[in-house]
């Protein structure tokens, strides 16, 4: 759903969690409590190897496939099927992949429920069976499978959940969703998907092979930039959520408010014009994004 797509060759934690380099936003930065940072990151790779198993980028015959009993499958439905299978062996018995083994600790440190977990693979079933979005509320409930159960599982991981917290932590979660798609838009249609809402395409006069030309036309930039500014209110509903908590979790939560504020600078930047590639944030306004994020927090905590 997310980054920049490679066939895995093998089932190597190192490989599934070396993508956390190339998010939009910090996944486990060096500031955090060392539990905290082996936490996030146990999460981070169940979510890329989901990911990873819905994009189809897992090597035919490889080893993730051979951990899931599933060797030689190729149906990234099939595949999903058995990955939920060995999840549920996290919750109550021994599951066989090594990212899932790697997850167990942190699931019964923090007594995490399988619900989070499913959602995320939910989310990648229904990438294999839907291809367009007709509405901005039929988005926004996919950003519920596919992104929110990550900002619920680090609320529940530093043990700060509460359900004004879980509303923010859910605007900000699916604000970065919609900034990806808006990123991502050529890859995902060389994909046959397409995560601008049909209606707002129509609205702006944009076709699908609109979308498939080098670079956007007027039109397709506006489409763009309206979407943007749609993902800008969600983050800036979280403001007060990064205001609500204290010390490193702060940090965290502000960098990952910055993140998506600095990839839609970055779309800003290229005047709207996704389609020649994702356009990336620079580290420079990354950290000046999260000096302001802080900075309004204080205010509107």
């Amino acid at each position: 759903m997310t980054g920049t797509r490679q066939v895995r060759p093998d089932a190597s934690p190192r490989t599934t969690l070396d993508k956390a380099a190339h998010e939009n936003f910090p996944v486990a930065p060096f500031f955090l409590p060392r539990a905290w940072r082996d936490d996030l990151m146990a999460v981070y790779g169940y979510a890329r190897l989901v990911d990873d198993i819905g994009d189809g980028d897992l090597a035919p015959g490889g080893a993730d496939a051979r951990h899931l009993g599933a060797e030689g499958e190729t149906d990234r439905l099939a595949l999903l099927d058995a990955f939920e299978a060995d999840l549920r062996l996290v919750f109550d018995g021994a599951p066989s992949h090594p990212l899932l083994r790697a997850l167990q600790p942190t699931v019964r440190r923090h007594a995490l429920t399988p619900e989070p977990f499913l959602g995320l693979i939910e989310a990648n079933r229904q990438d294999q069976l839907v291809r367009r979005y007709g509405t901005y509320e039929d988005l926004v409930a996919y950003c519920e499978l596919s992104a929110n159960p990550v900002g619920r599982l680090v609320l529940a991981i530093t043990g700060t959940t509460s359900p004004e917290r879980l509303r923010r932590s859910d605007a900000v979660c699916t604000a970065l969703q919609i900034v990806e798609h808006l990123q991502d838009v050529a890859e995902d249609l060389a994909q046959d998907r397409i995560y601008l809402p049909a209606e707002d395409m129509k609205r702006f006069h944009v076709t699908e092979a609109d979308l498939a030309r080098p670079t956007g036309g007027a039109s397709v930039r506006a489409l763009v930039a309206y979407e943007a500014e749609r993902a800008r209110r969600l983050l800036d509903d979280g403001i007060p959520l990064v205001g609500s908590v204290r010390g490193r979790l702060r940090l965290l939560l502000a960098g990952f408010v910055a993140g998506g504020h600095a990839a839609l600078d970055a779309i800003a930047a290229a005047g709207h014009d996704v389609l020649p590639g994702p356009p990336k944030a620079t580290r420079p306004n990354l950290l000046r994004e999260a000096g302001t994020v802080l900075r309004r927090a204080r205010r509107e905590g």
